[in-house]
């Protein structure tokens, strides 16, 4: 890691800070007045149970991680030992099985872990998935290593995780992270099936595998469409518009996109090409473009894919420090890289009306109440980015039931809607035209009802988001909003099974 010294005046003091460059570039800063992660999600889960009033005794038990598993390995690379090492976190298991995405990143440490697995419980219970949440992490640079190497560590690293209890399709599921695919959740399956012969369930022992493999059409860009889904869900309710200060049209909206990995690009894809928003900047690990007549995310994603970077595109200005881009004015800001992207230091330079998490955590605490403060509506990654484990459900269900959807009724669909045809022609007096008869003949397939499904998700969630924050005088924000009601489902999960 490059680490560069630096020191930040806020209202006359000094606050020191460390820029740190992750693997993908991207600057995450530390800030040593601020809490870490773990704790900054504590504090906001704290600001909500204050709303709520709830029993001290039971948001402790809310808050506590229930067990944290600490591995280190050898694996024989190029003749030489290297020892890894890895975590998983279960942080509740109010609901079974527990569930939540292995990272695979150089900066990756237990606190990171602890605190995106608390954020995996108030996300799935947000979206009304009944899994509990958990996170994992292997400290590694996946860069530094060919494709035996790291279906080596991968395989050895699941060995571990299987014998300690921390991966089963009945207790703990992991997913696809930042570092991680189909690929290595394909590499997960196989070991434990081979581990675990005797499972008839082993495919469910991981999601966000490939098509062929067990896994379901649209995973890949389940979390980038949620996001789409909940900004145009947000754009549904005109007082929430006038309160950010938008206006009521999606389209033409200008939208600044903070990376372009899987969610961010599909997230900006599917805004800009089916909602027309424009995506005026791109920020990216080696810098940021710039283009307020709007940037061709599919042409620009062609291009990071054979270049390796954004520095040359030619079709918008590209600029070297891509962090201060965030403060860039725009409608809509979406920060999809990783945490600590908006700090004490530049939250009150962000120029955004409304922020759209993305990414897990890219808003510290502090830097949070500056955004409120100045009125700028969030809305929070335990709601924003739970796109991706909701469709994880939906890739369990299937591999559980083992039936893919729509197997059972996509020819009965198409022969109803044929059916509605034949009456529309006779009431008509002539023929239904073609792509009328398209789509009414149409029976939904697996990913129809992927996408209809996390639609529907998607806005119930944020109607009760919304529904608590206008319930109770004491709410003034979304996020605070979205832990309430998180946190009182969870809470009735508890004291209805006697735990306390």
């Amino acid at each position: 890691m490059n680490e560069t010294l630096c020191e930040l005046f806020t209202n006359n003091d000094t606050i020191g800070c460390i820029s740190l460059t992750n693997r993908k570039g991207y600057k995450m800063k530390k800030v040593f007045n601020e809490p870490s992660f773990r704790d900054g999600v504590n504090l906001m889960v704290d600001r909500a149970i204050a709303v709520m009033e709830l029993d001290t005794g039971v948001a402790s038990a809310i808050k506590s991680c229930n067990s944290v598993l600490q591995v280190q390995f050898p694996v024989k690379i190029r003749g030489k030992i290297e020892v890894f090492t890895g975590w998983r976190a279960t942080h509740s298991t109010h609901r079974l099985p527990s569930k939540g995405g292995i990272r695979y990143a150089p900066y990756a440490n237990q606190d990171e872990v602890e605190a995106l697995a608390a954020l995996m419980t108030y996300k799935c219970a947000i979206v009304d998935v009944p899994f509990g949440g958990s996170k994992g992490a292997l400290l590694i640079d996946p860069s530094k290593y060919d494709r035996d190497e790291m279906e080596e560590i991968t395989r050895r690293f699941t060995l571990e995780l299987i014998r300690k209890g921390f991966l089963s399709p009945a207790t703990n599921v992991p997913a696809p992270d930042v570092g991680t695919g189909q690929r290595e959740m394909a590499w997960m399956a196989d070991t434990y099936k081979h581990l675990r012969p005797d499972d008839i369930n082993y495919v469910a022992c991981v999601t966000g595998k490939p098509v062929h493999h067990g896994g379901i059409q649209g995973r890949i860009e389940a979390t980038g469409r949620g996001v789409q889904y909940a900004i145009r869900e947000f754009f549904r309710h005109k007082n929430d518009l006038k309160s950010a200060k938008l206006s009521k049209k999606l389209e033409g909206k200008k939208c600044i996109i903070q990376g372009l990995g899987n969610v961010g690009y599909h997230a900006a894809k599917f805004l800009s090409e089916e909602d027309g928003v424009k995506i005026t900047a791109v920020i990216e690990r080696d810098g940021a473009l710039i283009n307020d007549a709007g940037i061709d995310i599919e042409d620009l994603h062609q291009y990071i894919e054979a270049h390796r970077g954004i520095e040359n595109y030619p079709c918008a200005d590209f600029i070297e420090n891509g962090i201060a881009a965030l403060e860039k004015k725009c409608d809509i800001l979406i920060p999809a890289a990783l945490e600590n992207q908006i700090t004490l230091e530049n939250a009150d330079r962000i120029n955004a009306k409304l922020i759209v998490e993305a990414a897990n955590g890219p808003i510290t605490f502090g830097a949070d109440e500056i955004l409120n403060k100045k009125g700028i509506t969030i809305i929070p990654d335990a709601y924003a980015n739970a796109g991706g484990v909701t469709v994880s459900y939906f890739e369990w269900i299937r591999n559980i039931s083992h039936i893919r959807f729509g197997r059972m009724q996509r020819r009965h669909d198409e022969m109803r809607g044929v059916q509605v045809m034949k009456v529309l022609e006779e009431a008509l007096g002539h023929d239904v035209p073609d792509k009328i008869r398209e789509s009414i003949g149409h029976g939904a397939g697996e990913l129809d009802l992927v996408r209809s499904g996390l639609d529907d998700t998607m806005r119930l969630a944020y109607q009760e988001i919304r529904e608590t924050l206008h319930s109770n005088d004491n709410i003034h924000d979304l996020r605070t909003a979205t832990y309430v009601t998180s946190i009182r489902k969870i809470a009735r999960s508890y004291l209805e099974v006697g735990v306390f």
